[in-house]
């Protein structure tokens, strides 16, 4: 009996030591897998970009200047309105940007209905997708974190430092604000630009006062956002941002005569004292504030982002550093969209 005990007994550690053995290999195959395969774990970066009917050449200048100039695994949400999305599809499927990772995305402008005051001043500023940033929640499902981007800009840098950007606990959003760089308050101060909520919002409505912040309170631009989705909801900041809307339309608390129109106004209200901040060089903006202020070559060089906020695009006529914009422009295929320029 103990000759069978101990026979059995080398029989299973024989039987141990062979599965061991034969198990290393296995494991090997899959720790090589994973490391042949990092496209499998890469990080998806979300981008949002309009694409507006009459200004499609801004959204594909923006879309080919991120895709230029990074590595990333960056999918582009070009969202636009039912009439204009065949348009941008065909520009980007007949031309080098048909490389990219895309999704089209329609907006439905009925969601503004009753929230937008007619305003005759800037009218281009009651477009419906204007008002995209709005709903991302509502456009971008699956993504916890999204890059929201203004069509009039051009980004020099790696998108991926941008979405790196650190939303402090319990922030919705991060935005630039607009005393952030020093170098750029001489062209606020020479373009009579306003970067407080004064430029804003109208102080002598009783509903603005309540508000306690103070006129002389730094604004922010939201033409570039890096946005957390699940604090985004959490906070119903679409609903609170459609309050502040209605509100307007009853008491007309801010207009487009003031410095940033109807879109800027209620963020800077909901986001008051509630946001992180950009990195200043990731969002140079106001060039398209004035056709007489420029800044130096060296410095927009240096940029990561440039904005062309204000009247004066670059793809129009006239305008400022139309060369660095230009750079990243591709030409429409189907020959709508032109550029308009002193020789054209």
């Amino acid at each position: 009996v103990n000759q069978i005990l101990l026979l059995l007994l080398v029989l299973t550690v024989c039987a141990i030591l062979y599965n061991k053995v034969h198990q290393v290999p296995s494991a090997l195959k899959n720790e090589t897998v994973d490391l042949e395969s990092p496209e499998e774990t890469e990080e998806e970066i979300p981008v949002v970009i309009c694409a507006a009917a009459g200004r499609m050449g801004a959204a594909v200048a923006a879309i080919s200047s991120i895709y230029s100039n990074t590595e990333a695994n960056v999918l582009f949400y070009i969202v636009g309105l039912k009439t204009t999305i065949p348009h941008i599809r065909r520009w980007i499927e007949n031309s080098k940007l048909k490389e990219i990772r895309f999704k089209i995305v329609e907006f439905n402008p009925m969601v503004l209905k009753g929230k937008i005051r007619q305003d005759a001043s800037r009218p281009e500023l009651l477009q419906p997708l204007n008002f995209v940033r709005f709903y991302l929640p509502l456009l971008i499902q699956k993504h916890e974190k999204v890059i929201y981007l203004d069509d009039d800009i051009i980004v020099q840098g790696d998108i991926q430092e941008l979405y790196d950007t650190k939303l402090a606990p319990g922030h919705a959003a991060a935005f630039s604000d607009d005393c952030d760089l020093p170098s750029t308050h001489e062209m606020v101060r020479s373009v009579g630009m306003q970067n407080t909520y004064m430029g804003f919002l109208d102080y002598r409505k009783q509903a603005i006062r309540d508000l306690g912040i103070s006129p002389s309170t730094c604004s922010f631009n939201p033409g570039v956002i890096v946005a957390n989705m699940t604090e985004w909801k959490h906070q119903r900041i679409t609903k609170q941002l459609e309050k502040w809307m209605q509100r307007n339309v009853e008491e007309n608390l801010y207009s487009s005569t003031l410095g940033g129109g109807v879109a800027t106004s209620p963020m800077l209200i909901v986001f008051h004292g509630k946001y992180s901040t950009i990195n200043p060089m990731w969002h140079i903006r106001h060039l398209g504030w004035s056709p007489d202020a420029h800044y130096s070559e060296h410095f927009l060089q240096e940029a990561k982002l440039l904005h062309w906020n204000g009247r004066y695009k670059p793809w129009d006529y006239p305008s400022v550093h139309t060369d660095l914009w230009e750079n990243w422009f591709i030409p429409d295929p189907s020959g709508k969209f032109k550029l308009i320029r002193p020789d054209s």
